[in-house]
């Protein structure tokens, strides 16, 4: 009787193994009343990316030359994807570190500095540390994009105050003098 009792729930479990081999389903190229154009094989949607697309791999590899319009959109993108966990500077000081998460390391500091533009890509795609990878939400031209931001960030943070233009160094003394 016992052995009944515990091959019972065993006996619906392959009852539905069963049932899952049986769904209703539809073939290659037959018709189907569930789209709008009858068949079963559909185009993907747009913005779909093949695997292996070679244009695709060269925009992953493939510099593009620096623009104020190359800027302009790592910018952008920037604020989108990063200014939560680096803050708006590059310091590591983003709205997700005030709630406990780990600080990035700034990117004025040596070691980030040291990086390439293709190894900041790479570290967007991929992920470092706590960094999540971001492949699939930055396409690769953005990921350049916000590599030749982050970089632009690294160059302003470095520059000495003496190869500012005048106009620039007098407010910059007047915003410490306060």
């Amino acid at each position: 009787m016992r052995a009944a009792v515990l091959l019972l729930p065993l006996a619906f479990a392959l009852a539905a193994c069963d049932q899952m081999r049986e769904q209703p389903r539809y073939d290659a190229f037959e018709k189907a009343r569930l789209f709008p154009n009858g068949q079963v094989n559909q185009l993907p949607p747009d913005g779909t990316v093949a695997q292996e697309d070679a244009a695709w791999q060269a925009a992953e590899t493939t510099r593009p030359p620096m623009t104020p319009a190359l800027l302009a959109r790592g910018q952008a993108r920037y604020r989108i994807a990063c200014v939560q966990c680096h803050g708006e500077a590059g310091d590591g000081d983003g709205v997700v570190v005030s709630r406990g998460f780990p600080r990035p390391p700034a990117f004025a500091s040596p070691q980030v500095r040291a990086l390439s533009s293709a190894q900041v890509v790479d570290v967007i795609a991929r992920g470092c540390g706590a960094m999540y990878p971001h492949a699939d939400r930055v396409a690769p031209a953005d990921r350049w994009a916000i590599a030749a931001y982050v970089q632009a960030l690294q160059l302003s943070q470095g520059a000495p105050t003496a190869s500012l233009p005048a106009e620039d160094r007098a407010q910059l003394e007047a915003i410490h003098a306060r």
